[in-house]
């Protein structure tokens, strides 16, 4: 086994499909062309899980190699089969117990704890490399848990130098009925664009009920979406105004397709705009990538240097509880190892 408290960068042993061990060349310039990493994020009601198991069903009835990585802890159950989960490793009413905590803060201790060890799925991954397609990896609803937690930066910090990866953020069509909850979802992914850093690409959801045209509309045209937000009477009708302008030179360069994870509908559009993505990936991004590395891997590596510290300082506080129970906590939080 691995030292427990080894943090070492994990890309560092991820440059590609040799090990980082025998790999002599700059890993970001090895960066294979696939598997292609799908991160997929979104707020909870807006179908992420259900579009994930379509996709896995849909790229698996195309003879695609497909690896799939579930990250949220709180999740009761998956419809679609998992290679790595982190409800194996983390168990998240223990941490919320022992750490007093409540459901969001347990969610996001416990997918803190997981980044400390990326590594190894990291590791993982460089193994079945050559025979894969795609790594879908599933987020936990409460989006802002993965998009501004410490965790969230580990992980897409660590896929990025690893493979191609590109970030999915779902969106409930039907909610965004409304010109100002719309504008809403909109902010939130211009949000994760940049806290990213990644190509980007935004699945309008459950078009079997509520058809995405409108959407497209409002994104294209600024006056059709300013005659919507004028019917509005609430004072944010009248910041999402302003706002609205600011957001047309964001939509233009935004990949938007609309899907049903239920019937199916879109999801040929959405492979076309992935492969988009992916391109975008290795003309504009590795040359980012190169430039902002070192920065990159000091951040990440003090990233997970103080989450190792944070856990240490909250199990000295917490063992003013039962001993035993906390004994068995600090061994798992020091020497837990992810597995398939």
């Amino acid at each position: 086994m691995a030292d427990p408290m080894d943090t070492s960068e994990p890309g560092s042993s991820s440059s590609g499909y040799p090990s980082s061990a025998s790999a002599v060349k700059d890993p970001l310039k090895t960066i294979p062309k696939s598997p292609v990493v799908i991160l997929m994020i979104g707020m909870a009601g807006s179908g992420k899980s259900t579009f994930m198991h379509r996709m896995v069903v849909r790229l698996q009835s195309q003879k695609k190699r497909v690896y799939t990585v579930n990250l949220d802890p709180a999740v009761r159950n998956l419809a679609y089969p998992v290679n790595v989960d982190i409800r194996d490793t983390v168990n998240y009413k223990e941490v919320m117990k022992h750490f007093g905590l409540g459901p969001n803060g347990g969610i996001m201790t416990s997918l803190n704890l997981f980044a400390t060890k990326f590594d190894q799925v990291l590791e993982l991954l460089d193994k079945r490399a050559k025979n894969l397609d795609y790594v879908l990896i599933d987020t936990p609803g409460q989006i802002e848990v993965f998009n501004w937690s410490a965790s969230g930066q580990i992980i897409c910090d660590a896929l990025a130098v690893s493979y191609p990866t590109v970030v999915c953020y779902v969106v409930d069509t039907a909610r965004c009925s409304k010109p100002v909850t719309f504008m809403s979802n909109m902010l939130y992914a211009c949000s994760i664009l940049y806290k990213t850093k990644l190509p980007f690409v935004v699945a309008f959801n459950k078009i079997d009920v509520m058809p995405h045209e409108f959407l497209k509309e409002w994104m294209g045209d600024f006056e059709k979406l300013g005659d919507a937000l004028s019917r509005e009477t609430s004072y944010v009708a009248s910041l999402a105004r302003s706002m609205s302008l600011a957001m047309e030179e964001f939509y233009a360069n935004l990949r938007s397709v609309g899907v049903s994870a239920v019937t199916g509908a879109g999801c040929e559009d959405f492979e076309s705009a992935i492969g988009d993505a992916c391109q975008e990936f290795h003309t504009s991004y590795v040359p980012f990538l190169l430039e902002q590395r070192r920065d990159m891997e000091e951040k990440r590596q003090a990233a997970v240097d103080e989450q190792v510290k944070k856990f240490e300082k909250s199990l000295n506080k917490a063992k003013r509880g039962p001993e035993d129970d906390l004994d068995e906590l600090e061994r798992d939080v020091r020497d837990f190892s992810i597995e398939e």
